[in-house]
């Protein structure tokens, strides 16, 4: 009599028994399909996070500098030059101009070191007065040239609004700072090649951007 029941109670367990693996299964995708989300997400973090260290490093030790012209008297000025990034560079020339005027009127030749955050200055002398005239009133333009990691880089030209009566100097104001990151000119060429390079193109680029 009791055969039969016993037979009853096992068809159950079997059935239990053989929905083991499957659902076992089941929970082992979708804990994968979980697993491999996070993971996903985690990647993605991780490579904003590296790009968005890769700009910091780039910001901080790109090579840039702010250039600044000062009024000391009514006959003298000075240039203030910034080293904003972290890496320090060899100053090698400054170019004033008219802004316009295709042709830089003023190039000062230099061998000055300027390390990261400090601040390089120079008197202009009669260097401005002598290129405007004794009346002139208007824009002009400087730029710095300078040595970083090895090549030779140009920054933009930063603008000052200038007024000269009877060759005596009675403002110079910021107009504006430069709209472009510093450019590179060449990287391994002598330093005599690299000058008569650079003053070719910066009358050339100057043109391009009147044209």
């Amino acid at each position: 009599m009791h055969l039969p029941s016993f037979t009853q109670l096992s068809s159950p367990l079997s059935l239990f028994i053989a929905y083991i693996p499957l659902v076992g299964t089941v929970v082992t995708t979708v804990l994968s399909l979980i697993l491999a989300r996070a993971t996903l997400r985690y990647a993605e973090t991780t490579e904003r996070s590296l790009a968005l260290a890769r700009e910091e490093f780039e910001r901080e030790w790109s090579p840039e500098l702010h250039i600044k012209l000062e009024k000391i008297s009514s006959s003298d000025a000075r240039i203030v030059v910034t080293n904003l990034a972290k890496i320090s560079v060899l100053l090698q020339m400054v170019q004033l101009r008219r802004t316009t005027h295709a042709i830089p009127f003023g190039r000062h030749f230099l061998n000055e070191p300027l390390v990261g955050g400090m601040t390089w200055t120079q008197e202009l002398g009669k260097r401005l007065t002598v290129c405007t005239g004794d009346d002139f009133e208007g824009q002009i333009a400087a730029s710095i040239t300078f040595y970083a990691s090895g090549r030779l880089f140009r920054t933009d030209w930063f603008r000052f609004y200038i007024e000269v009566r009877g060759g005596r100097l009675l403002r110079l104001d910021a107009a504006n700072i430069a709209a472009r990151r510093v450019r590179v000119l060449e990287s391994r060429k002598g330093s005599e090649e690299a000058r008569r390079e650079l003053v070719m193109d910066v009358a050339g680029k100057t043109l391009e951007e009147k044209a």
